[in-house]
């Protein structure tokens, strides 16, 4: 098993990355200023979902055949974009709604259990379709992994189940105050039509940056 060591400098390096700017706090920014903290929580939990999904396929090996495979890492990043282009499309043509009381607000920000799961699966999505948070995970986990302290795949899902566990924690904190911020924002038509134009320009910007990704 890894020594607790390794795993506070593990940690403290993941809170790190999830502090630097990239798609995926930035999408967990967007979404929650525009549709609340709840609904950008749903996300982080998606992405996080999707961590274990990376650390999987590195820990099963599936991680270097994507590696290896010009065909599989163009659709995985071909899809990716196309997710994020329809993101992008939805966000410029987001209604814009004014709550005048605060009961309207509250009806507004209850999820059903349908919607927070699809909130979920959006944040899944984004993670999985993105074949550099994959090729990153193959290069960065194994770093911290000790052939002599027992078996690979499992210290190297432990790492994931931490990185998860730091994810969480600076995602969450992001959702949760640009949630609040985004309330001020939903007072405002035209701060609302504001922030659905930058969400779109970002999601379409991440997505031409995703396209011009190589191996």
């Amino acid at each position: 098993m890894l020594a607790w060591e390794t795993l506070i400098a593990f940690f403290g390096v993941a809170v790190l990355l999830g502090l630097s700017p990239g798609p995926d706090n930035l999408f967990v920014l967007l979404q929650s200023a525009q549709c609340g903290w709840r609904v950008g929580l749903c996300v982080v939990l998606g992405l996080c979902l999707g961590v274990v999904g990376h650390t999987a396929a590195v820990a099963l090996g599936l991680a270097a055949i994507v590696a290896a495979s010009p065909m599989l890492f163009t659709v995985l990043k071909v899809c990716g974009a196309a997710y994020l282009l329809y993101m992008a499309w939805g966000a410029w043509r987001a209604p814009v709604e004014i709550s005048e009381t605060a009961q309207a607000q509250v009806q507004r920000d209850v999820l059903t259990l349908q919607s927070a799961l699809g909130w979920v699966g959006r944040g899944l999505v984004m993670n999985l379709t993105n074949p550099k948070v994959l090729i990153f995970f193959l290069a960065f986990l194994p770093q911290f992994a000790d052939p002599a302290r027992g078996s690979v795949p499992v210290q190297i899902m432990v790492l994931g189940c931490v990185f998860m566990a730091s994810a969480w924690l600076v995602f969450g904190s992001i959702a949760c105050f640009s949630g609040l911020f985004g309330q001020i924002l939903q007072r405002s038509a035209r701060a609302q039509r504001w922030l659905n134009r930058i969400a779109a320009t970002v999601f379409g910007a991440l997505a031409l940056k995703l396209a011009m990704v190589q191996r």
